[in-house]
């Protein structure tokens, strides 16, 4: 009864944060009603992510072409302060707050266990790398800018533990924001406040 284009697009799109099949189907059909120019603009922006890569310093996104992200090389920034965010949503929101003037590491999404992935210890252990050869072995400060939940705890104490010799200060960002709350839905003011009074 529903064509194989349609149960193609609501299973790969029912994986996706936020959608089930329902809300999948809704958008498959909502999308059905739109002109052909926007289906085409659509399916042009889409294959335009393609175009996109990680930067091999913060894992950031970066254009395919360039070495680096624009914050990794940005000469004005600071090599020697460095924010550890799990999301690139998490660094977008920091830059918003037009306050810091570091780099940054993105860490990857936490498991719901607290367990470091592979990808994320090798996230860590390229930024242990960077400051033993870029920083003579030790920065000026890491911010552990993770969400102030459980498994954010969890994960900073372990950075804590691990990058304790290889920092002159380790910090959190303070409480404003609320326990159980994410960088990414934070107010600018809000965020501002936390990464003030970071501790």
């Amino acid at each position: 009864m529903i064509p194989k284009e349609i149960k193609k697009f609501v299973d790969y799109f029912s994986k996706l944060p936020l959608l089930g099949p329902r809300q999948a189907t809704r958008l498959a059909f909502y999308l059905l009603e739109s002109d052909k120019s926007s289906l085409k603009n659509l399916s042009e922006a889409m294959s335009d992510l393609l175009k996109l890569d990680r930067c091999a310093r913060c894992f950031f996104i970066k254009e395919e072409n360039e070495k680096l992200c624009p914050i990794c090389s940005d000469e004005k920034r600071s090599p020697t302060v460095i924010a550890i965010v799990e999301k690139e949503t998490d660094l977008m929101t920091f830059e918003k707050m037009s306050k810091f003037k570091g780099q940054y590491l993105v860490l990857g999404k936490l498991a719901e266990k607290g367990i470091l992935e592979q990808t994320q210890k090798a996230r860590l252990e390229k930024l242990k790398s960077r400051i033993k050869s870029e920083l003579g072995g030790s920065a000026d400060e890491i911010i552990i800018a993770l969400n102030a939940t459980a498994i954010g705890d969890f994960t900073s104490d372990i950075i804590r533990e691990e990058f304790k010799n290889l920092s002159k200060k380790i910090t959190r960002l303070g409480r404003g924001l609320p326990t159980g709350g994410e960088v990414e839905f934070a107010d600018e003011t809000t965020l501002l406040h936390s990464f003030e009074k970071r501790y």
